[in-house]
């Protein structure tokens, strides 16, 4: 190992990338977690690499690869939350709309909606299912939304010391502040954190043959407009939303009116493909035009228990969202009877 005092050989350009590559994945989850976008978290990923190896010759190894690593992507993200509002979903931000059956409302561009985030891309295979769990829990959209309601420091500690089960000591020297400060801030974002965030109840996971049952069920109700099998499915405190249109609905009567009024308005008008999104179930629809072509709409993200379909969060005609989970932005005529079944 090099000397703890000793500046690195200037050709340890392969080195770093050898030694960072890694720690990518996790890298990316975390600025995700802080920012509430994909598209954000893979800048901030980029810049921090990019700044690492530049400063790797100087890299004195007086702490591991990895914390140096969190500790400048961790600026980079305090640096960008200083002047930006937090990314929220339509129900942080507005009541629950009480006419499922009127005209839709226009959608608020200006605002900064909270990402889903593709489970390919922030949860890599690995051996061990508990690890896959825990990594699929700390994702849920749900705590992702609450973790924007934290102010930024205190939501780069919670992160730091209850999920990457950081060391306090290891996030003070990470954060340039003390212990003490370090425990103060995890206590106030964890107070904070159980006034807002789902409970563990509500994320319990169902088995996976019975979810896949209550999935399949799911998907055939959307495609084939069958409004009743798909309020059968639903809680009876349901909730839909919709970014970016500030509408949003709330319990199973007001979800079901919205989606036969606007949405399974005749079987084969959607087509929908199975993907993953923050740990949970998704689903990226697409609708059919006047051509007959079925084009990119929603991708959508089910909170799923033994209870049925709790939330639904539809993310709108963003196309950007399909390449992100590398999608296809249309299916082809000829292969739309094979849709990743």
């Amino acid at each position: 190992m090099t000397s703890p005092t000793r500046p690195r050989p200037a050709t340890g350009h392969d080195d770093f990338a050898d030694r960072a590559r890694p720690h990518r994945p996790e890298l990316l989850a975390y600025c995700y977690r802080m920012l509430g976008s994909v598209h954000d978290a893979e800048d901030l990923v980029q810049e921090t690499y990019l700044r690492a190896g530049r400063k790797y010759d100087s890299f004195e190894e007086r702490c591991s690869i990895r914390t140096w690593l969190y500790r400048i992507a961790t600026n980079a993200c305090l640096t960008t939350l200083e002047n930006r509002e937090r990314r929220p979903l339509p129900a942080g931000v507005c009541a629950p709309s009480g006419d499922p059956g009127g005209p839709f409302a226009a959608a608020w561009t200006d605002v900064a909606w909270l990402q889903p985030a593709p489970d390919a891309l922030l949860i890599p295979p690995v051996e061990d299912p508990a690890v896959v769990a825990v990594r699929r829990g700390t994702l849920r959209l749900a705590l992702i939304a609450a973790l924007q309601l934290l102010p930024p420091r205190q939501r780069a500690v919670l992160i730091l010391r209850d999920v990457l089960a950081m060391r306090a000591a290891e996030v003070a020297g990470l954060l340039g502040t003390s212990v003490p400060a370090v425990k103060s801030l995890l206590q106030r974002a964890r107070a904070r954190l159980d006034e807002v965030a789902p409970s563990e109840d509500d994320a319990a996971e169902l088995p996976d043959a019975e979810r896949r049952e209550l999935l399949d069920r799911y998907l055939a109700a959307f495609e084939n407009a069958d409004v009743a099998a798909l309020l059968g499915l639903l809680t009876r405190d349901a909730v839909l939303e919709m970014p970016p249109y500030p509408a949003w609905f709330a319990g199973r009567d007001a979800v079901g009116a919205f989606l036969a009024a606007h949405v399974l308005t005749r079987p084969g008008l959607n087509r929908v493909v199975r993907t993953a999104a923050n740990g949970q179930p998704a689903m990226a629809v697409y609708r059919q035009g006047p051509d007959g072509v079925h084009r990119g709409h929603w991708i959508m993200v089910l909170d799923v228990s033994a209870a049925g379909v709790g939330r639904i969060t539809a993310f709108r005609e963003d196309l950007r969202l399909f390449d992100l989970f590398g999608l296809p932005r249309a299916l082809p005529l000829e292969q739309e009877a094979v849709r990743g079944r």
